[in-house]
């Protein structure tokens, strides 16, 4: 955690350099989670939406994926509770967790940072801005 992903240099790639991360989309709200599944399908990504926390934590056991992009205001299991979650399973390398979420204060902020999440967006994100981070990522971890 801790990393610093800036959002600078985010044009689109060409075609064959299109990413293929696996990202899971958590949020609660049906048309804003595939919208982002769209848009990220769009860029080559394999994209699974989980409409909450305990399917969130369930989609992770199944399939552990490269990213979480992570709302934070979710009935029954907060974001920071399933970043908790995440972050305190074994795993060698764990996934980036992302934040994105309408909670832009200072102290969610910390409270994102002590879950253990990498980023902390706050909604509306701009689409190219993501894309370009997880484009970043995805040469880091050596896509």
């Amino acid at each position: 955690m801790g990393m610093d992903w800036t959002l600078e240099g985010s044009a689109c790639p060409p075609e064959s350099e299109k990413a293929g991360l696996r990202i899971l989309v958590v949020e609660d709200h049906a048309d804003t989670a595939e919208s982002l599944a769209l848009l990220l399908r769009g860029e080559g990504h394999e994209v699974q939406v989980a409409p909450g926390g305990p399917a969130a934590v369930g989609a992770v056991q199944i399939a552990p994926p490269d990213v979480v992009l992570l709302d934070i205001g979710m009935p029954g299991m907060s974001g920071w509770e399933v970043a908790g979650w995440v972050t305190g399973q074994p795993a060698e390398k764990g996934p980036l967790l992302v934040a994105v979420t309408g909670y832009g204060r200072e102290e969610d902020r910390r409270k994102s940072e002590e879950a253990g999440i990498d980023l902390h967006l706050v909604k509306p994100v701009d689409p190219d801005e993501l894309l370009g981070l997880l484009r970043r990522f995805y040469r880091v971890v050596g896509g």
